[in-house]
């Protein structure tokens, strides 16, 4: 839990710093809509409403969707169709920001261009359409592991009442899973709350714009707009330079965002007294008349739900297999790039497995130590603080922790650009998500379980290593997976610290001034060049790529939670 705190004070200690080098007036900061850095005007309210917009309009296309298709897996398919399905579900995950973004400019924004019959198609909706199919698949996995939790006992003595499959699952199953399917929609809410690179290609970036009346609030969404994370993720934080009154009102942005992230989450995870209790009465006692006909018709809306994924999959699979097909040509892989946009990815494909695999070795033990703290160790006091700011951490955006990587440690240690640094910056990204799909996993064991670890005597430790590691360790895969996934694809922290465009060496030879070439970096420096095909070609086929490559160890990571799910090692 140290390293949440620490990366969650480095950050405060880095904006607050920058709030303090100039003078903010927070009233016409959260106030008023209009930003001009020319005449010292600095209002977010226009970019606080954008992210309330793009939030709810993904939250609300996700969550539905992400829940249903996860109920499907869990308790409507057998393991040999589910395990696949749930690969699909999983590998949308896979896919990095950058290539998201580069699909929202092909396909979403056309399409609200054509609803809405506005010219280029960037708006609030194209955006939150992309934030929906991004954070979905952190719904999903995280709400089966919390279902796969529940024991089989309360299905059973449910079935024995005579209830319908419906009637199970609301009844018996979703009460149990409630909390663990909580984590997966506060993820996800991070996600969209930090989620910089995406929404910045598909949004339109237009400051100052408000709906002036309830009418025009869904005209506005066909409409371009600002967040939050888009104004920092822009050129404004280099020209505002390191202190005055334009840097400090960029880091009251910061701030705003933070406290956002920390009331959404303590929104989410308050618990109202006596509710769950109510409510599974009122299942029980619902009326019996056409239970047959709504059970038909929930099983066909949640297997449907569940095709949605894999169509989503499959799509962008042939979009990235259509333009980026230099990249099945193995030469791709092992040549090194040549000019602007010649060779292959060869240094960049080395570079990125680094910075993943150095990323992972640290935030695997830290994450797991975090949630463990949360699970098991807190009280639930404590745990709802731990919590918020766990789930705080993971929603900041990317580009803060760039920025303050690069003043600790390329400037303050005098690091210059090094692969450490990079992997270091990208360890907050990857921590949040492993600590609380481990404490959503510890919250759904079965009692008895911890009865028979006290009644033998087991000290913490012991049951620690028996019973809660082996439990817990098929969630904890998925969180780092779900993490390792969406550090693949992050742009902005390796820019500020650890990446550059050409020049590099396949693989460092130190880690003070010791770059390194990443695909992540590499796609959206090409991406830029939107007026040379051939660049754009180029940065497909490494798209493709780095779609290709997290799949694999996702793919690898899948089977090793099946393995242990399958066999049941629950203690040893």
């Amino acid at each position: 839990m140290f390293s949440v705190v620490l990366a969650l004070a480095v950050l405060v200690g880095y904006l607050a710093t920058g709030i303090a080098s100039g003078d903010v007036d927070w009233l016409a900061l959260v106030g008023n809509p209009t930003w001009s850095p020319t005449t010292g005007e600095f209002g977010a309210l226009a970019m606080i409403y954008g992210s309330a917009v793009v939030c709810v309009l993904a939250l609300a296309l996700a969550v539905p969707v992400g829940w249903s298709a996860a109920i499907a897996l869990s308790e409507y398919l057998p393991p040999r169709l589910a395990r696949p399905l749930r690969l699909s579900v999983e590998l949308l995950a896979a896919v990095p920001s950058i290539v998201y973004g580069l699909i929202g400019i092909m396909v979403i924004r056309p399409f609200v261009s054509a609803l809405g019959d506005v010219p280029g198609g960037d708006s609030l909706l194209a955006a939150g359409i992309v934030l929906a199919v991004m954070i979905m698949p952190t719904i999903v996995a995280v709400s089966v592991d919390a279902l796969s939790a529940v024991p089989g006992r309360y299905r059973e003595a449910a079935y024995s009442l005579g209830l319908t499959r419906r009637e199970v699952v609301r009844s018996a199953v979703l009460p149990q899973a409630r909390s663990g399917m909580r984590a997966g929609v506060l993820l996800g809410l991070a996600r969209a709350l930090g989620e910089a690179i995406a929404v910045f290609m598909v949004i339109g970036r237009a400051d100052g714009r408000l709906p002036e009346s309830f009418g025009d609030v869904f005209s506005f969404l066909v409409r371009p707009g600002q967040t939050l994370t888009t104004k920092l993720a822009g050129p404004e934080p280099m020209l505002a330079g390191t202190s005055g009154p334009y840097f400090a009102a960029l880091c009251g942005l910061g701030i705003i965002l933070l406290v956002l992230v920390a009331a959404a989450t303590v929104w989410g995870t308050w618990k109202p007294s006596g509710r769950s209790a109510r409510r599974g009465s009122r299942a029980l006692r619902g009326s019996v008349w056409l239970r047959a006909e709504r059970d038909r018709l929930t099983t066909v809306l949640r297997l449907g739900a569940l095709l949605l994924p894999g169509t989503l999959l499959i799509g962008m699979l042939a979009i990235l297999v259509t333009r980026g097909g230099s990249a099945l040509n193995p030469a791709f892989w092992f040549t090194s790039s040549t000019g602007a946009a010649g060779g292959g990815v060869g240094e960049q494909i080395l570079g990125t497995l680094l910075l993943l695999a150095t990323t992972a070795l640290i935030a695997l033990p830290l994450g797991y130590g975090a949630g463990v703290l949360i699970g098991a160790h807190a009280s639930p006091k404590a745990a709802r603080v731990l919590e918020t700011l766990t789930v705080a951490v993971g929603g900041t955006p990317t580009i803060l922790l760039g920025l303050a990587g690069y003043v600790l440690f390329c400037t303050a240690m005098g690091w210059g650009r090094s692969w450490l640094a990079g992997a270091i910056v990208l360890v907050p990204v990857v921590v949040p998500v492993v600590a609380l799909t481990t404490a959503g996993r510890i919250r759904g064991m079965p009692a008895e379980l911890t009865e028979s670890a006290l009644a033998l005597g087991l000290t913490r430790t012991q049951y620690i290593r028996s019973v809660v590691i082996p439990y817990t360790w098929p969630a904890t895969l998925t969180g780092l997976l779900l993490g390792l996934a969406r550090a693949a694809g992050e742009t902005a922290p390796l820019i500020f610290t650890a990446t550059v465009f050409f020049g590099a060496p396949a693989l460092p030879g130190g880690i003070v001034d010791s770059p390194v070439q990443a695909l992540p970096t590499h796609i959206f420096t090409l991406s830029q060049d939107s007026g040379a095909p051939e660049a754009i070609t180029q940065a497909w086929g490494s798209a493709l790529v780095l779609v290709l490559i997290t799949a694999v160890l996702l793919s690898l990571a899948v089977v090793l939670r099946n393995r242990f799910e399958g066999a049941r090692r629950w203690t040893t």
